[in-house]
Order: structure tokens, then sequence, then C-alpha cells
């Protein structure tokens, strides 16, 4: 089992705490020919994949290197314009290697902003009054988990699909949450947490997740 990262998200919908535990790296490298078969544009200081797939590299993948020269914005290392080198034929075969950038601080807050009306939205789909929202979702690559407390605050954990117990997991994150933010006079709540004991602890507990499972929690 492996487990990828971690959110709190407040009663308001902030994103208040994330941690990334095991993000894979994804980075493919192929040689092309001219012309290239795949559109690329220019996106948040990003070169990125738009249209077209092909081994391994999808929609969405980021341009990481050109001949093994990392890609800084829009140019190479050297100050190449990336979009001129893949324009012009006699640059061919070119070597292009591409990535899954992990998310920014960022794109993070705005990930934990769509969530909460998304949960809301559950609550009211259901047929059943007080329903309790999103608890899984479960796609071909990662399965995400939610546990909501009795104040409104959500515990997410983003796992590999075949993970189990998570919700077990869940409380136990809530419970550190409770014994080393809650219970530090300096925390504010809706605050960003930023306590050193619960990161450590938070750490510790993932780890012991992924070597010894559920059962002894």
């Amino acid at each position: 089992m492996v487990i990828y990262s971690v959110y709190v998200v407040s009663k308001s919908g902030g994103l208040i705490y994330n941690y990334d535990h095991n993000i894979p790296r994804v980075e493919t490298e192929k040689t092309f020919g001219f012309p290239l078969d795949i559109k690329l544009q220019y996106e948040n200081k990003k070169v990125v994949v738009v249209f077209g797939q092909r081994d391994g590299i999808t929609v969405g993948h980021v341009l990481l290197s050109v001949n093994g020269s990392p890609v800084i914005g829009r140019n190479t290392e050297d100050g190449s314009d990336v979009f001129e080198l893949i324009e012009a034929k006699e640059n061919y075969p070119l070597s292009l290697k591409f990535g899954r950038m992990r998310a920014t601080t960022n794109e993070k807050i705005v990930l934990a902003s769509m969530f909460y009306p998304l949960f809301a939205l559950a609550s009211q789909l259901s047929p059943v009054p007080k329903s309790s929202g999103i608890e899984t979702l479960t796609a071909d690559t990662f399965k995400l988990s939610c546990f909501q407390t009795l104040t409104g605050v959500k515990f997410i954990l983003v796992t590999d699909q075949n993970m189990q117990g998570t919700e077990v997991v869940l409380k136990r994150i809530y419970e550190l949450y409770s014994d080393y933010a809650l219970k530090n006079p300096f925390y504010s709540l809706e605050m960003p947490i930023r306590c050193e004991l619960f990161d450590t602890s938070l750490h510790t507990l993932l780890e012991l997740v992924e070597k010894s499972g559920t059962a002894n929690l």
C-alpha cells in the first residue's frame, strides 16, 4: 500500500495543511522526428502538452528538457527558445523529456477550494437527509478518502487504489491534529498548521501504515 499525500481543509473550505508523503516521479524521454506530433503550449510559466499523447506522454505533462538541457520557463538552459527549437526542421531528431510536475502550494489551495463545494453538492444529492458527503473517490490510479469532523474540518488522504483501512488512518490523523495543533496555545483555528510535532508524528504514522498496515493502529 502507498500513501501519496494528506490534506486538511478548514470548515470554510481553505487549505490549512498539506503533506506530500510518497509522490512518484513520472518522467518519459523520447526522441522525436520532424514534425513534432504533439502540441505544446506555454502556460503558467511552463511548456505543457495540450494535445496528443504517446509512449506514456499525456496531456498535462510538462517539458523538462530538450537534448538534455533543462527547460526553465520557455527557454533551455543556454537561453534558446523552446518553440523556435521544435519548429526548426534542421534541429531534428530532438530528445524531449516530459514529466508531471508536483502541484505548487497555490495549485493545492485551488484544489482544496474546489473540493469543498463538491463535498457539499454530494450531501445535497443524497436521497436521504443528513448525508455525510464524499467519503471515498476511486479512480484508476488513486483513491481519495475523506473524513469530516463534527466541526466541519475535512481530513483528506490520497493513496493507491488498493489501500484498505483509510478511515482508521484518517481518524488517527485527526487525533494527532487534536493533540498537537488544537492543544497548541499558539495555534488559531482556520489558520495554517505549522507544528513540528504534528509533522513528525504524521510522518511516523504514515511510515508505520505503509510497512505494517492498519491492524496495529
